[in-house]
C-alpha cells in the first residue's frame, strides 16, 4: 500500500464540493498551473478548464459523490488507484486513474480510465 500525497485529498474534495465558489480553492491546493486531465470523456489543461469541468459535473448530477476505493499503488511520483462515482448510494461508474505529481506533491497529470481492465 502506498500513502497518497495530501494534494489528493484536496483534489477529491473539489469533485465533492457542493458550493461552486469553493471548488477552485481545493484545486489551487492540489494541482499545478499546467495540470492535464484526460479520460474517455474529457480533456482539460490547467486549473481553469478543470474547474469548469467539475462545475459542469456538479451541475449536471448534483447528487453524485466521488470516492477512491481500495488501496493506492505508486512509485517515482506516479500513483494508480480505483474510484467510483455514486449517485444516491449506487455506483454509477467506476474506473482507475494514473496520476503524476511534481516534486512538491502537486498533481501534474491525471489519466483516467472507465470500467474494468
Amino acid at each position: 500500500m502506498t500513502t497518497l500525497p495530501g494534494t489528493f485529498t484536496h483534489y477529491l474534495a473539489a469533485w465533492n464540493e457542493t458550493d461552486p465558489g469553493l471548488i477552485r480553492g481545493h484545486l489551487d491546493r492540489a494541482v499545478t498551473q499546467g495540470v492535464l486531465f484526460v479520460d474517455p470523456a474529457n480533456t482539460t489543461v490547467g486549473p481553469d478548464e478543470m474547474e469548469a469541468m467539475i462545475r459542469t459535473a456538479r451541475t449536471d448530477i448534483p447528487s453524485a459523490m466521488y470516492h477512491r476505493t481500495g488501496e493506492a499503488d505508486g512509485h517515482h511520483g506516479r500513483y494508480r488507484y480505483r474510484w467510483e462515482v455514486r449517485i444516491d448510494g449506487r455506483v454509477a461508474v467506476a474506473g482507475m486513474d494514473v496520476t503524476t505529481v511534481d516534486t512538491s506533491g502537486r498533481i501534474e497529470r491525471i489519466d483516467g480510465f472507465f470500467g474494468e481492465l
